[in-house]
């Protein structure tokens, strides 16, 4: 596919952990017309770094002094450093992925030179303006030359904003790929459950980083207080415990907290994909993991204010805000057991049909053509085509 395209010719900028999983099938396919730029806004080698090797994705450009700052300043630093990158070294096309602050800062240097822009994952909407991503995915949406949307529902949102449709296509979620490809076999998710102590469908898996559940001290007590009444002996649940959850947690000390919870490490990809695969439940604020459970065919209490993934709300997960009705809902989903996780089981994913990353690198190569727009790459068949994995 990407024969034509010279070597890093395409510049895919992101910076964090989750643009990496997004991205990888894209990067793939690209192969030697990938540029990859890490703007560091989740650097560190044993964390990135990690995910870089296990994804199989180049060594990227990282860019300096950004990590740990405020959302302006990772934007503007980013903005200041690709700016010149794309002076010195002008890339054919830019792609970004999402809505975090990376992608805005590649997407405003994009448009700044000039630069025929791809937005992966164009057209989610929460209606909540108090998210900085809404800001950040609808400025992105506005100046792309090609917008990549998962859904048809994406699609609707971006034709409802005034976008032309003429620079929208449809084109799956590459999540799908992602944990098709990076889901261990049987036998390695089985010796990971031994190692754990884990039954399979007999555990809850809980993961805790977004800042309106982690900065406020009341709402991170609630949040761990609900997921702490759940564990049982015979369900225990585990929190892999995210860097910017347990800084809070040491900083109010709420350690005493941690106490009816298994507290794992940060996973790899893949052994977080193959807990996922068997938990009984999931529990989290992640945007990813809604998509990812879908695929999964597990359920998902979502703690958040608002969502941008409305699809994966029909029958997989249920959105709810810190307090008792998490634990309520967690128990009503506990409560359907085995034939709950047949029934989700047997359901297709809304996010297609597996084949996003071959129709984004497409409208990538016609993009990053000297005669301008890209032509479509074809539809990403009806929502549901991809059911959820099998045992």
């Amino acid at each position: 596919m990407n024969s034509a395209l010279p070597a890093r010719s395409v510049a895919v900028v992101l910076g964090t952990r989750p643009e990496l999983v997004k991205l990888a099938p894209v990067i793939h396919r690209l192969g030697d017309a990938t540029r990859l730029i890490h703007t560091g806004q989740h650097w560190d080698d044993a964390m990135s770094g990690r995910f870089l090797q296990e994804l199989g994705l180049p060594r990227p450009e990282v860019l300096s002094s950004i990590g740990g700052t405020s959302r302006a300043v990772q934007i503007g630093r980013s903005l200041e450093q690709l700016d010149a990158l794309f002076t010195g070294d002008r890339p054919a096309a830019v792609v970004v992925q999402g809505d975090t602050n990376a992608t805005l800062a590649g997407a405003l240097a994009a448009n700044a030179r000039a630069i025929p822009l791809v937005h992966v994952e164009a057209g989610l909407r929460s209606h909540d303006v108090a998210m900085p991503e809404e800001h950040n995915r609808v400025l992105v949406d506005a100046i792309s030359d090609v917008l990549c949307a998962a859904t048809p529902e994406n699609r609707a949102n971006l034709l409802a904003e005034g976008i032309g449709a003429d620079r929208i296509s449809v084109t799956g979620n590459t999540v799908v790929e992602a944990v098709r490809r990076h889901l261990p076999g049987a036998g390695r998710r089985t010796a990971l459950l031994a190692r754990h102590g884990l039954v399979r469908d007999r555990y809850v898996l809980a993961t805790v980083h977004r800042p309106e559940n982690t900065d406020g001290p009341a709402t991170l007590r609630t949040v761990l207080s609900e997921l702490a009444a759940l564990a049982t002996d015979e369900v225990p649940v585990l929190l892999p415990l995210h860097p910017r959850t347990r800084a809070r947690v040491e900083a109010e000390r709420l350690g005493d907290l941690l106490a009816g919870v298994r507290v794992l490490e940060p996973l790899g990809y893949g052994d977080f994909l193959a807990l996922a695969r068997h938990a009984a439940l999931l529990v989290s604020d992640s945007g990813g993991i809604q998509e990812e459970c879908t695929v999964l065919g597990r359920p998902l209490v979502v703690v958040r204010r608002s969502t941008e993934r409305p699809e994966s709300m029909a029958d997989f997960a249920d959105l709810v805000a810190p307090g008792p009705e998490l634990g309520r809902l967690a128990r009503l989903r506990l409560a359907e057991g085995d034939r709950g996780l047949r029934r989700l089981a047997a359901l297709p994913s809304p996010y297609g049909d597996g084949l996003a990353a071959e129709r984004i690198a497409r409208l990538v190569a016609s993009a990053a053509e000297p005669t301008g727009p890209a032509e479509s790459a074809g539809p990403a068949g009806s929502a549901g085509s991809s059911p959820a994995l099998a045992a």
